[in-house]
């Protein structure tokens, strides 16, 4: 896709799902945080059939023409919702968030200073030394995400301390070669796009971040985990061919 096409400086994208309690907090977040920058920018909210009032808190809070709702009739999954707002974005950097905002998105110019200095991606991390808890998960959640990167590893994908984050950074040209290539539609997508990243050669830089668990998480522990676990035998399977 030519280079022209990318518009404006940065996107943020956010995948969310009956997010009505915390969608204001988020939105009101971000949009102080880009009052002051002096780049241009869009925020994509990707509505993922959600049945709450997630998206009239959103248009309650920013009403303006750099809020750009994509909404999906039903809920497809998170993979899904973000594919669908990379593919939709105008911006050379492109950034998708966790509408929870576990990662700050003050985070963001750590990402950035990374993607000025060469690199094609920049993934936030729990794992690093240097990375800051505020929040611990539950024990259970802690144990079955131990699990989960221990099979990434074993399965289909080395070299990363935490591929789950919701934090991620990608240069423009890099995220539409691999979004455009992603088939896993639920959680476990994180896993495909750093897979294909890998294969296109891009450079990729995982970062320590400061991060806060959220008690409302959408990832239900046992039928998550499971789902999880079917798409990184999915993964397996397309790569191998």
């Amino acid at each position: 896709m030519p280079f022209f096409v990318a518009m404006i400086y940065l996107s943020i994208i956010i995948p969310a799902y009956n997010e009505e309690r915390r969608i204001a907090s988020t939105l009101t977040k971000i949009l102080n945080y880009l009052s002051d920058r002096d780049y241009t920018w869009e925020i994509i909210l990707v509505d993922d059939g959600s049945t709450d009032r997630t998206l009239y808190k959103a248009r309650e809070v920013i009403r303006d023409e750099r809020l750009i709702i994509i909404e999906n009739p039903v809920n497809h999954g998170k993979g899904y919702s973000v594919k669908k707002g990379i593919l939709a974005s105008k911006g050379e950097i492109l950034l998708f968030s966790d509408a929870d905002l576990s990662t700050p998105i003050e985070e963001m110019d750590k990402m950035l200073s990374w993607i000025e200095k060469g690199y094609d991606i920049v993934i936030g991390s729990r794992a690093l030394p240097d990375s800051i808890i505020e929040l611990p998960q539950a024990w259970h959640r802690q144990t079955m995400g131990k699990i989960f990167n221990l099979l990434v590893h074993t399965v289909v994908l080395k070299g990363f301390k935490d591929t789950q984050c919701g934090f991620k950074c990608f240069k423009r040209e890099g995220a539409l070669k691999i979004f455009n290539l992603q088939r896993i539609t639920g959680f476990a997508f994180d896993v495909e796009i750093l897979l294909i990243a890998r294969k296109f050669g891009f450079n990729i830089k995982e970062v320590p971040v400061r991060w806060m668990n959220s008690p409302e998480s959408k990832v239900h522990i046992i039928k998550g985990s499971l789902s999880m676990l079917i798409e990184l035998f999915k993964m397996w399977y397309y790569w191998k061919r």
